[in-house]
């Protein structure tokens, strides 16, 4: 899939979700498997970005992003 594909999936999949918060969570998982966490999908992280494969996780449920919180309610 297209990273835009990926991304519209993300945000439908969580409405409450936006594109910056979904911009955080990426940044934040990439950190993560460029410190040499391991990915959870079956795919050689030297053969992708880290931005890119933390995106697919992420589309895929691998990874939950929480701690957003809705200040305006």
């Amino acid at each position: 899939m297209k990273v835009e594909e990926l991304t519209a999936k993300v945000l439908n999949d969580n409405p409450n979700m936006d594109n910056y918060q979904l911009a955080l969570a990426v940044a934040k998982r990439s950190d993560e498997l460029l410190n040499g966490a391991t990915s959870k999908l079956n795919i050689d992280p030297k053969s992708i970005k880290a931005a890119d494969l933390a995106l697919m996780e992420i589309a895929q449920g691998l990874v939950k992003v929480k701690g957003f919180v809705d200040l305006e309610k």
